[in-house]
């Protein structure tokens, strides 16, 4: 169909279908897989001091349910990434979601503290596949509307958080944190039961040179969203490549059908060779600027965000003003569920500012701009402040920090090439669940032995590094293309 000669990439096809039925299934699809992640997440704000005042845990042993999720995280993110980046984005998610689930519900019938420790990190290494699913979403937007759309996606996690801040104060008075657990694996479920309904990345598909399964996807989206493709004859990237570098004049317009059909075999063998070193990929001179700094933000992000999440549960008045008190585990339970809930709302704005400026004024000032305005509404904690203002404060600085995780979810998976994408992504979060890992050793171990003030001071350093790691990025990805390949290297290392 179309004129013989006329082509068009992966990209033009996206942008000239558009955002129609297809993408709302895929966004439910994922935005699914956010929502049981964050409720999986926010469950350890009432399961661990239900489990302590349960089996008279120590602090430390409290801190480690909490820690041994990041530690399954960390491995999971890591392995997922890979597996998906070699055999595709639906493999990736469908195993992640069986693991998940299923250490999920298990781990509600833990009949000890070791066996509910191995579940819950489990739980961690399905959980590590999180970046899969935001990856596969991503590859199905158009460039013109990717950062909207994904602001749009991360709502997803803020409805999870939500969801499970109401659960918590139905379930755990009445019926315990048993049935928390339990109930907290039901939408992980829910992504196997539509398992079969999901298609592959079209972007993948091309990738390894398997066109003609792209396109049949591409005439399904097309068709779904009422709309059609672009005429001519879909070509890869790696294939533009080719037409610009050759140096015969008869090659330089376009190629024919069998050569591109050829050339793309080549390149997908190539990349199998590729595929097997993608870490090393990442440390690439075109890579490693990018790849460290995006390290450095993962780990502050999470650090933060997971920090003020458990500093809402532990900065009341018995441990500001430092009194050991062993009622903790009752009295303070309502006023645990009642922060929050409220402090959960905050994610809501942080959306909000994310739409707002992520394409308006960029990736990199968006996330600097609300790390450092973090710091400000964090930095009066480092005294005691009455439980009203502490609120407050931990509200406005739960705004800044789900803008700052909303927009380096959207920025990470457009700096990487296809070839290394969810790997990229995958080890970026892997970095971060380290930094998951260590808050509960500050948020809980510091404030329990009245170190509130080092504490805040240790949150306020990591946010602001990691401000100042984002102005380090070597470009803006606002409106930009995605790429397949790694770049050539030449002179300098990325466009900007």
């Amino acid at each position: 169909m179309g004129e013989q000669g006329q082509t068009y990439t992966l990209d033009e096809a996206l942008e000239t279908v558009g955002f129609g039925k297809f993408q709302i299934f895929v966004l439910g699809y994922a935005g699914m897989g956010l929502i049981a992640e964050a409720m999986e997440m926010m469950l350890l704000s009432f399961v661990g001091p239900a489990v302590q005042s349960a089996w008279g845990l120590s602090p430390r042993k409290e801190s480690y349910i909490t820690s041994v999720v990041f530690a399954g995280m960390l491995v999971g993110a890591y392995t997922w990434g890979i597996v998906s980046d070699k055999h595709g984005r639906r493999k990736g998610f469908l195993i992640t979601a069986m693991v998940t689930a299923g250490a999920g519900f298990l781990s509600a019938f833990a009949p000890n503290y070791i066996c509910l420790i191995s579940l819950r990190c489990l739980v961690g290494l399905g959980l590590g596949g999180g970046p899969v699913l935001s990856s596969w979403f991503l590859e199905f937007i158009p460039s013109s509307t990717r950062g909207t759309w994904m602001v749009v996606f991360s709502t997803f996690w803020t409805l999870g958080t939500i969801l499970e801040a109401s659960l918590a104060w139905f379930v755990m008075p009445s019926l315990g944190w048993r049935w928390l657990l339990a109930l907290s694996s039901l939408p992980t479920s829910l992504l196997l039961v539509f398992y079969v309904l999901t298609p592959e990345s079209p972007r993948y598909l091309c990738l390894q040179g398997r066109r003609d399964e792209a396109l049949v996807i591409l005439k399904k989206i097309a068709k779904l969203n009422q709309t059609k493709l672009p005429p001519g004859i879909l070509v890869l990237d790696q294939q533009i490549e080719l037409q610009e570098t050759s140096s015969e004049a008869e090659d330089k317009h376009l190629l024919t059908p069998k050569t591109m059909e050829s050339a793309s075999n080549d390149e997908s063998s190539k990349m199998e060779k590729k595929t097997e070193s993608s870490v090393l990929t990442l440390l690439s001179p075109e890579l490693l600027r990018s790849t460290l700094l995006l390290w450095v933000v993962f780990f502050g992000n999470a650090f933060s965000y997971y920090g003020l999440v458990l500093l809402t549960t532990e900065l009341h008045s018995e441990h500001s003003t430092c009194k050991q008190t062993q009622l903790k585990s009752n009295d303070s339970q309502d006023v645990n569920y009642r922060d929050v809930f409220i402090t959960s709302f905050a994610e809501f704005p942080g959306l909000l500012v994310a739409a707002a400026t992520v394409d308006r004024m960029g990736r990199k000032f968006s996330m600097s701009a609300m790390f450092f305005l973090c710091c400000t509404f964090l930095l009066p904690l480092v005294f005691n402040q009455p439980q009203g203002i502490t609120t407050g404060l931990l509200f406005g600085a739960r705004i800044c920090i789900t803008a700052t995780f909303t927009v380096v979810y959207i920025y990470a998976p457009e700096i990487y090439p296809t070839a290394v994408r969810t790997t990229g992504v995958g080890v970026a979060s892997s970095v971060g669940r380290i930094g998951g890992m260590l808050c509960p050793l500050v948020a809980v171990g510091l404030i329990h032995g009245c170190h509130q003030t080092s504490a805040i001071l240790l949150f306020e350093a990591v946010i602001f590094l990691s401000g100042v790691c984002v102005l380090l990025f070597p470009f803006e990805t606002s409106g930009r293309e995605l790429t397949d390949c790694v770049p050539p290297e030449k002179g300098s290392t990325q466009p900007t």
